[in-house]
């Protein structure tokens, strides 16, 4: 079976980077990977190639930049000719990004099955645009592979149960093991920054509903202020923009870094004390390096790790905002497996082997 695998963003490199060893496992698969290019430069991008071990994609695209319109038409529209180039038997995409969308929707126009690995997740907050994008994928989706009981659920809430929905537990758990070792002796973040284990924070902050709110930010980066010791910030490219354009400028105690690698950043979660983000995948990153999380958002789709105590919501706009960032963090609860046993991977390759049934396309 031909499995053409649309990636885009940060998030979706390190999904594929085990899932795409786990194809490569089997004989009864083969990959042809395509970079959109959402995530274009660098540190945002090719390092996290090098990093994991990913093969360079058969197609890079090139499309960053402009609008959500904008940058999903064009997508799109690139992603229809590859699908025609390539005819593959199915196609896989990953998350919620505008790049998943524009796969997803040039897939299901040309009748080929798609595959949404990460389905099922809600924050129920339509005005975030990573929410209209999994909506709509897995709503053309043919094989639905959920990393959560609730994903499931929420699914089933919608009317999309049986056969196409599979639980194969959360990708990223199977990265955070396969990598955190290997970040232990190839990083050297905590030297090169000067800093001691449990002596820092590391926040992110990188959401449209963030970072072009200008009370949002305003607010975020007067919390962080607040912070008792040092806090690392990787600047995304966007937010640095805001920043300035806003006049803004980052507090005192922030050090400020470009973007960066994969292993980098896995070695700041594993030593930070608290991680403060709007990223979803940076949010269960902290559990899996068990780390308290304080979320800058209102709501979020790992209601999980809320309910185990790991993660606190803190809307920059709500009550007792700054309060959160001189409070003293522990640990939540253990003994739970939310998101798998870390064989995630290996239970997606076999899904798409086994799970894709004849989807009245008309083809052979």
């Amino acid at each position: 079976m031909r499995v053409l695998t649309v990636v885009g963003a940060r998030p979706q490199f390190i999904k594929a980077a085990t899932v795409s060893r786990a194809i490569a496992d089997r004989s009864d698969l083969d990959e042809v990977m395509v970079h959109t290019g959402q995530h274009f430069d660098d540190n945002m991008s090719e390092v996290f190639f090098r990093e994991l071990g990913i093969a360079k994609p058969a197609h890079h695209l090139g499309i960053g930049g402009g609008s959500h319109g904008e940058n999903t038409g064009r997508m799109l529209e690139a992603l229809e000719r590859v699908m025609r180039e390539e005819a593959p038997d199915a196609v896989l995409v990953y998350g919620d990004t505008n790049s998943t969308l524009a796969g997803a929707l040039a897939a299901a126009k040309l009748l080929v099955p798609v595959v949404h690995v990460e389905a099922g997740l809600r924050s129920f907050n339509r005005a975030m645009p990573e929410e209209i994008n999994r909506v709509l994928t897995d709503h053309v989706s043919a094989l639905l592979l959920t990393p959560t009981s609730q994903a499931v659920r929420n699914l089933a809430a919608e009317g999309i149960s049986g056969a196409p929905v599979v639980n194969v537990g959360d990708v990223m758990f199977d990265a955070a093991l396969y990598f955190g070792q290997r970040a232990e002796t190839a990083s050297t973040i905590l030297d090169r920054l000067s800093l001691r284990g449990g002596a820092f924070w590391l926040a992110t902050v990188h959401r449209q509903e963030n970072t072009d709110r200008p009370e949002r930010l305003a607010r975020i980066l007067a919390g962080l202020s607040r912070a008792p010791v040092p806090v690392v910030l990787p600047v995304h490219p966007r937010t640095r923009r805001r920043i300035e354009e806003q006049g803004g400028r980052l507090p005192g105690n922030v050090v400020a870094v470009e973007p960066l690698g994969y292993l980098d950043m896995v070695m700041l979660e594993k030593n930070a004390s608290l991680i403060v983000t709007d990223s979803g995948g940076v949010q269960k990153e902290a559990y899996f390096h068990r780390v308290p999380c304080l979320t800058l958002r209102d709501e979020t789709e790992w209601v999980e790790l809320v309910e185990l105590g790991w993660n606190r919501l803190a809307p920059p706009l709500g009550e007792g905002f700054l309060a959160a960032f001189e409070r003293n963090y522990g640990p939540g609860r253990d003994g739970a497996f939310p998101y798998g046993r870390g064989n995630a991977a290996a239970q997606v390759a076999e899904a798409i082997a086994t799970g894709l049934t004849p989807w009245h396309t008309g083809r052979s």
